[in-house]
């Protein structure tokens, strides 16, 4: 009679442990049957502001871990020495311009000069086709002349007339002949100054190589003025400012990091062993250690294809490198799997680099299952 009461105490202390574990294997069931990782890490993009050209800086309106906007001043470079450029730029196109004007002047001037030429050759094939028709009719005077000089027919006088008439005839040919081959010349030479005159002057309109060049210039000039004023490219945090007024902006060289807020994501280091059960597109969810107990929910986005190894890797004497091993251990390695942030709870704020805990739901518990975070000693 008196063992039953204990019986019914041992019995029912017995039925609260087993409920309570029961209780904490009901809870911690995803963390059993689904891969899991505490070697995480959080992840953005972060863009390594550099300026595009060089100066000291004269404004600095940024503080460090401030919050910029796209489109944001960051910081800005000294622009006398670009505004100088920039004007010069300016005289140069205004002063190819004007000397395009006067390529384009010589250019017609030279079309003038081998239309004249060529006037001048039609002159003298005319004067030429005139002679010709002349030597024949004072030859044929003089020919008649001296048949009939010898048989008295007509006067010495008539005969040294025509035989004038006949040589002057002929020099007046020759003169024209001449002449023709000198309007050739002048017509070749006309070419000649026409060819260099356009070759001077390039192509006509906006197309010539002049103009272009000189508006390449000019816009060039135009660019590095606005590159004095650097600009943030996305929403972010400005971290790790170093800057300060009158230091030397380097063009190419990173003076500042901007953490874009639009590109977090999650790194979970998964052992090798539980890779081939994680896919793209499964349901994670993330514990970060700055907020424990807050998850995250996220999505797998890829699996990394490959880690770098040290054996193998080339060292002394140009001989591998080979570290020693246990031959009865072998560490699983850990593979990248990227996590993309579905949903970030309020008040959580990401920070690059951070600590995460991410289990990845393959082995069930739903869709929609209410996860609670990773317990805090496996943290």
């Amino acid at each position: 009679m008196n063992k039953s009461p204990v019986l019914i105490r041992y019995s029912l202390t017995g039925a609260v442990v087993l409920v309570a574990v029961l209780a904490v294997l009901w809870k911690y069931w995803a963390y059993v049957t689904n891969p899991w990782t505490r070697d995480g890490q959080v992840r953005a993009n972060v863009i390594q502001v550099a300026p595009r050209v060089s100066a000291p800086i004269i404004a600095l309106p940024i503080k460090d871990n401030q919050f910029v906007k796209a489109g944001d001043l960051l910081f800005e470079i000294d622009p006398r020495t670009y505004q100088a450029a920039l004007d010069q730029a300016k005289a140069n196109l205004d002063e190819t311009r004007d000397r395009i004007k006067d390529l384009e002047a010589q250019v017609k001037s030279a079309e003038a000069a081998l239309e004249q030429a060529e006037s001048g050759i039609k002159q003298a094939e005319f004067a030429v086709t005139s002679a010709e028709a002349t030597v024949v009719k004072t030859k044929a005077d003089f020919e008649r002349a001296t048949s009939l000089v010898a048989k008295g027919d007509v006067s010495k006088r008539t005969y040294d007339e025509a035989v004038a008439a006949n040589d002057v005839a002929q020099a007046d040919l020759a003169k024209a002949r001449a002449q023709l081959t000198q309007a050739n010349s002048a017509k070749l030479q006309a070419q000649a100054q026409l060819a260099r005159a356009r070759a001077e002057l390039g192509a006509p309109g906006e197309d010539n190589a002049q103009l272009r060049a000189a508006k390449a210039a000019l816009k060039t000039a135009q660019l590095n003025l606005d590159f004095t004023e650097v600009r943030a490219s996305v929403d972010g945090y400005v971290t790790n400012l170093n800057l300060r007024l009158g230091s030397q902006a380097v063009a190419n060289q990173p003076a500042l990091a901007l953490v874009d807020a639009a590109s977090f994501w999650v790194h979970g280091y998964f052992r090798e062993t539980m890779v081939a059960d994680v896919h793209p597109g499964d349901r994670a969810i993330i514990t970060l250690m700055t907020y424990p107990d807050r998850p995250l929910e996220g999505r797998v986005d890829s699996i990394g294809w490959g880690i770098s190894q040290s054996d193998g890797s080339t060292g002394y004497d140009l001989l591998p490198n080979v570290s020693p091993t246990f031959q009865w251990i072998r560490l699983a390695q850990r593979v990248p799997v990227r996590v993309h942030l579905t949903e970030v709870p309020e008040g959580v704020d990401l920070r690059v680099g951070t600590t995460a805990s991410v289990l990845v739901m393959t082995g069930g518990g739903g869709e929609k299952a209410q996860i609670p975070p990773v317990p805090k000693p496996l943290q």
